[in-house]
């Protein structure tokens, strides 16, 4: 039973909408430069289609069905205060764009429409079509007949056409296939001074007649853009005899004709144009209308193209080296030597990557366990795998499939390790498996030693590049024994266990936690120094705010940097005055989650997959790990340090939302807490050499 009011929490979906904000701030702020404020554009652009794919859409529900919220609300009020943020989100977000494309002409990279041509860049232009785009294109041709519009994907770009034949009019949509192309087309120079860019949209504009006017006759046409986003949750069936993965083709299935809960079109597009696609698609006044430019889709600004503009881009931080696992002859030896912890990007992803690709050859190794949420292309963990099987190892990988957007691609690696011999599981039905483990036994001396890896972000290539995440390499073998206890209670979620080390959700994590926060309330009201700091992604759970709040009460400093959702209400006299909050955006997408607990001097720390929220306490598999070594608990304690002095890039979260900088324009010094941290990895790194050159 909550003991606090609605009054006291923010809701989670204006929430998100505030941290999207701050993702366009990015985009605004002349600090970044240019090509990469562009990135920023798409990033807030992809975040918001996901808004509406997940949460719209189940507000929506929830509006369709008159379900009330904790506190007896009708979910209409809510969705009336999304509407108002996404339209003014939506203005900045246009006036942000049009001001960088203004700054890009003045930097040498120039838009241009079908409009705006020359006479050689249009006769290049259709040649270029006829070869490279025209075998993509396939209208759908809008008759009474046929429901085509269930067909249409979420959040893709459609050129709507008619086409007008004396008092006739026949409709059409055009996909803008930018899944298989590239959105941007950099024409030739023709003796320009400057780079010419013309956005695939407009390509198919100035070539249509090419595509229509050998099988439609028509006096003139017209050319408007859409996209349509769909409700992204869909129906497992619980049918006894279906595997996981046929219920979860089934469901994705449905994934393609789900309800639309928005639709973006061009506000130039004619009334009659409009109303038709509003009476196909049965959209009514529950659903999302939004009218704006021409171009949709700006998802695809996260591949801006830089043009050999180098200094419009970030400049390269290299990812540092481990020099614990540089200097010893292979993983092992390293990790037997003592617990190492890496931080990505800032360092080399690498050696996970190589502990298991030398874990799959080494004779030693008699079996690999791992957890897997979302998997790069091409992976190479995935590779290790089947290469261990190759060389009569046993494998076993936890594959989640229900990763939202992830699925089809989980399916896949599914089939393959199997085809492979992995011994593939999907976890418990009711539970999203998140955790980040993996577990390698290995014959040493006649015994079986444990090697553990217990991390805060996905065994991922790709995202270990631009997520900042935390992974804790030990062969402590009470932690590897319970990582070990993790996977079994995958399998077999009925048993009872016990854990000493680990944070495990659903299991304990939510009476641990509050325990941890008790601990502090205890100290602080015998007058002993108490705090809390908290890194995380988001901060929804009401439970675990409410004992913040009442650590507050009692003189708990606590300070808290969030990036995404926080509930939690700030700076309110007598409920959470000792309660400091921020949140940075920078280059890379802070993602590791770090919890300390001041603990009478001991000073708890923990990492893992696990954000405060109900989701994660409850409804998921989630590890946190201690650090229990002296040397990294320093700098694990160091990395918060500098993450709380940021005053660059931090934003403070208050009850107004208003996400205002702690940077000031008059400032001549600061700390910019990405920088910073890269910094002094190095130098730790550094003197690492130097203490084994003086021995």
């Amino acid at each position: 039973m909550l003991k606090y009011s609605e009054r006291h929490f923010i809701d989670k979906e204006l929430s998100w909408l505030s941290f999207n904000e701050r993702v366009l701030q990015e985009a605004q702020d002349t600090r970044v430069p240019l090509v990469e404020r562009m990135h920023f554009l798409g990033i807030f652009s992809s975040n918001l289609d996901e808004f509406f794919r997940v949460r719209v859409a189940a507000v929506r529900r929830n509006m369709l069905l008159s379900s009330l919220d904790d506190y007896g609300n009708h979910p209409r009020h809510l969705m009336t205060k999304i509407q108002n943020k996404v339209v003014a989100l939506q203005q900045q977000f246009e006036r942000v764009h049009g001001e960088l494309i203004e700054l890009l002409a003045a930097n040498g990279i120039t838009f241009i429409n079908e409009a705006q041509l020359t006479f050689e860049q249009s006769t290049w232009l259709k040649a270029y079509f006829k070869q490279e785009i025209l075998p993509f294109l396939s209208p759908i041709i809008l008759t009474t007949s046929v429901d085509q519009t269930k067909a249409l994907k979420s959040d893709v770009t459609y050129l709507v056409i008619c086409m007008y034949r004396q008092s006739q009019r026949q409709y059409a949509l055009l996909e803008v296939p930018s899944e298989r192309l590239k959105r941007f087309c950099k024409l030739p120079n023709f003796n320009q001074s400057s780079d010419s860019l013309i956005l695939l949209d407009d390509i198919i504009r100035h070539n249509i007649e090419t595509l229509f006017e050998p099988f439609f006759s028509y006096d003139d046409i017209d050319i408007y853009s859409m996209k349509l986003t769909r409700d992204a949750d869909f129906d497992i069936t619980d049918e006894i005899e279906s595997t996981e993965l046929e219920k979860m083709t089934k469901g994705l299935k449905k994934r393609l004709s789900a309800q639309p809960v928005r639709l973006v079109y061009d506000k130039q597009m004619p009334e009659h144009m409009l109303n038709r696609l509003t009476e196909l698609m049965k959209i009514s006044s529950t659903e999302f209308l939004i009218g704006t430019g021409s171009y949709h889709n700006f998802l695809d600004y996260l591949n801006f193209p830089d043009l050999n503009h180098k200094s419009l881009r970030n400049p390269s931080w290299q990812p540092l080296p481990s020099y614990e696992f540089e200097q010893a002859d292979n993983v092992f030896d390293a990790i037997f030597k003592q617990d190492i912890l890496l931080y990505y990007p800032y360092q080399k992803f690498d050696y996970f990557l190589e502990w298991l690709r030398q874990a799959a050859i080494d004779p030693k190794v008699t079996h690999i366990k791992i957890s897997l949420y979302r998997i790069a292309p091409n992976s190479l963990v995935i590779k290790s795998l089947i290469d261990a099987i190759n060389n009569g190892k046993k494998v076993t990988a936890i594959i989640e499939l229900r990763a939202r957007f992830d699925e089809n691609s989980n399916i896949e690696w599914s089939r393959q390790l199997s085809e492979a011999g992995v011994k593939v599981h999907h976890g418990i039905p009711s539970l999203k498996i998140h955790s980040k483990l993996c577990l390698i036994s290995r014959k040493e001396q006649d015994k079986l030693v444990k090697y553990a890896y217990v991390g805060t972000g996905n065994f991922n290539e790709s995202t270990s590049k631009i997520y900042t995440d935390i992974g804790l390499f030990t062969v402590n073998q009470e932690i590897a024994e319970e990582v070990k206890q993790v996977f079994n209670l995958i399998k077999k979620p009925y048993t009872k266990d016990n854990f000493n080390h680990l944070i495990v959700s659903p299991y304990d994590s939510r009476n641990k936690l509050l325990e941890l926060i008790d601990a502090e309330i205890k100290a602080a009201q015998f007058s002993n120094k108490a705090f809390i700091k908290l890194k995380l992604n988001n901060l929804q759970d009401k439970q675990l705010i409410e004992r913040l709040y009442d650590a507050s009460k009692v003189g708990v400093k606590i300070d808290l940097v969030i990036r995404g959702v926080c509930c939690l209400i700030p700076g309110v006299k007598g409920l959470s005055d000792n309660i400091r909050v921020i949140s940075i955006i920078d280059r890379y997408l802070e993602h590791a989650r770090i919890m300390h607990f001041y603990a009478n001097g001991n000073n708890r720390i923990f990492i893992g997959s696990a954000d405060w929220m109900t989701r994660n306490i409850e409804d998921r598999v989630e590890v946190m790990v201690p650090i229990l070594d002296q040397r990294l608990k320093s700098a694990v304690k160091d990395y918060l340090t500098i993450q709380l002095q940021d005053d660059f890039k931090a934003r403070i979260l208050n009850p107004e939302q208003n996400n205002a900088y702690v940077y000031t324009p008059e400032q001549t010094s600061y700390q910019r807490a990405q920088w910073q941290t890269y910094q002094y990895i190095s130098q730790c790194q550094q003197q690492l050499v130097q203490q084994v050159e003086l021995k």
